[in-house]
């Protein structure tokens, strides 16, 4: 994914910033104040909330830790 890209996208429910995060083939933008997955399909971000996936405590930290 393009930097100029990843710097202009936010989380759509608070505005916030995301990081880009890959693992097992996949990837997603993760929004930390939310702790949401936003999936990232051929090169699209999918910034549906509808599509997000949430993380939960011990995978945040997870996260957190990698970065």
């Amino acid at each position: 994914m393009d930097n100029r890209l990843l710097e202009l996208l936010v989380c759509p429910l608070c505005k916030g910033p995301l990081t880009l995060h890959r693992s097992e083939g996949q990837r997603e933008l993760i929004c930390h104040a939310d702790r949401l997955a936003f999936p990232v399909r051929d090169d699209i971000p999918v910034m549906l909330e509808n599509e997000a996936r949430a993380i939960d405590a011990a995978e945040m930290e997870a996260l957190n830790a990698a970065r």
